[in-house]
């Protein structure tokens, strides 16, 4: 039996005090558990995304880029990256919310998602 299984809230050592592993070992062991594909989605950051793509390169497992995020008053998010247009909204919305906060916080807001940014899927986690 084939896995189509591909793990969608993936933290590296990116996310400080949270992830502790490099893209490259999370990407081989997802690998070696016959994953279809790894998003990494470090808190509010993009960051390691370079190191996961060299990772994902070199193990041949496609990378889901994202971003893990808390909304003011509201859920913690993972939102996912569909294509170009999405990539630039979730720079955008990082940008913004890094912006509003002090150095090493942010702050996402409800109005930060309207209208509904193109090119994002949202996960809302528990």
């Amino acid at each position: 039996m084939t896995s189509e299984y591909a793990e969608l809230h993936c933290l590296s050592n990116f996310s400080f005090q949270r992830g502790a592993s490099s893209a490259r070992e999370l990407f081989e062991r997802a690998v070696r558990h016959g994953y279809k594909a790894l998003a990494i989605t470090d808190e509010c950051t993009l960051a390691g995304i370079v190191r996961a793509w060299q990772a994902s390169k070199s193990t041949g497992l496609p990378l889901i880029v994202g971003s893990e995020m808390h909304i003011e008053n509201g859920p913690k998010v993972v939102l996912l990256v569909e294509n170009q247009a999405g990539y630039e909204a979730l720079c955008t919305l990082i940008t913004v919310a890094r912006r509003r906060a002090k150095k090493g916080e942010y702050r996402v807001l409800r109005e930060d998602f309207e209208p509904a940014p193109d090119g994002l899927l949202a996960l809302w986690l528990p």
